[in-house]
């Protein structure tokens, strides 16, 4: 089969190529799934450049998330699932075929169309399950940088849907604009003078329940500012590529709690109720085309080059897709 295959550590403009390799076998538990669309994530270019939280071996297959059609299955699975359409996470998903645990795949409604469903579970489930971790009620108030983000944008729909109420920051002042016209409301620009201030207005005297970071550097500190009285601030992602900076003052006389959030980690440890509960909830709004899932382009295996550097370039309206 065709595949995006990596043999050492790098930029993914550099070190990935197009490879024909063997066609994956499903083992006990698991299904081999024909790709139709998969989805350039960050955390797929930080793993090929080797700055991720784990590192597969090499050579390794490009690409965590896929929908597809079940082509096989391996020893105690269900025939029956062979031609159901589904969206499962799994490594090496940049390729015409992918094994994963059967008990991961997600078939999805025919409402989801395959752009959707491609990224249907890595950056939704992380956001609905980042959003139960900071325990926001109705009417609390939680603040988010890179608002603009894929995680970003679905938070955001999540948290409304539940009465949460959001302060959207970016780092742009032109994206403001563009997360109003997907009618997000309270986008501040972090670029813009006097943003600070008018954080603090819309929020209130009393400060957000949480704040997502998704930055690093000193805009961590300016997020725990934002903080009321035991507040928590948790770490998400460092897009500055440089340590959080906090005022001790704000951390000690507030009570906050500092945390981080790692799907790889949080999710196989949570309930599979909860994880039924979360998956409906997404589904449904999915379903409905209330989940914002764009989608910036679709591109073949040998065009690699066009779409890594289209999923890198900032401003673009949503995922870059691959079809095998």
């Amino acid at each position: 089969m065709r595949s995006l295959q990596y043999s050492q550590f790098g930029p993914a403009t550099e070190v990935i190529g197009v490879s024909e390799v063997a066609t994956p076998q499903p083992g006990e538990g698991q299904v081999l799934v024909r790709t139709t669309l998969s989805p350039i994530h960050n955390h797929d270019l930080w793993t090929i450049a080797g700055s991720y939280g784990y590192k597969p071996a090499l050579p390794a297959i490009g690409g965590s998330e896929a929908v597809g059609i079940i082509d096989a299955v391996g020893d105690g699975v269900d025939a029956s699932l062979v031609g159901k359409r589904v969206v499962a996470g799994g490594a090496g998903t940049w390729a015409q075929f992918y094994v994963a645990s059967a008990a991961s795949v997600l078939p999805v409604p025919d409402a989801i169309a395959d752009d959707a469903a491609a990224q249907l579970m890595a950056m939704p489930f992380s956001a609905i399950a980042l959003l139960e971790s900071l325990e926001a009620k109705t009417g609390d108030w939680i603040v988010q940088s890179a608002a603009n983000g894929a995680v970003g944008k679905i938070l955001d729909t999540l948290a409304t849907s539940r009465g949460i109420k959001v302060l959207n920051l970016v780092r742009r002042d032109a994206a403001v604009a563009e997360l109003e016209a997907l009618g997000i409301k309270n986008v501040i620009s972090t670029s813009s003078d006097g943003w600070r201030e008018r954080a603090r207005q819309v929020i209130g005297e009393d400060g957000a329940r949480a704040a997502v970071d998704s930055i690093g550097g000193k805009l961590a500190g300016d997020l725990a500012q934002l903080l009321g009285y035991k507040g928590l601030l948790v770490s998400f992602g460092s897009a500055a590529g440089e340590p959080m900076t906090l005022d001790s003052g704000a951390v000690i006389f507030k009570q906050l709690v500092i945390k981080g959030f790692w799907g790889a980690k949080v999710l196989p440890e949570m309930a599979d109720t909860d994880k039924s509960r979360l998956i409906g909830e997404l589904v449904t709004l999915a379903a409905k085309g209330q989940l914002p899932l764009d989608v910036d382009g679709i591109y073949s295996l040998d065009d690699f080059k066009g779409a890594l550097d289209a999923a890198q370039t900032p401003g673009r309206k949503g995922k870059v897709l691959f079809r095998p």
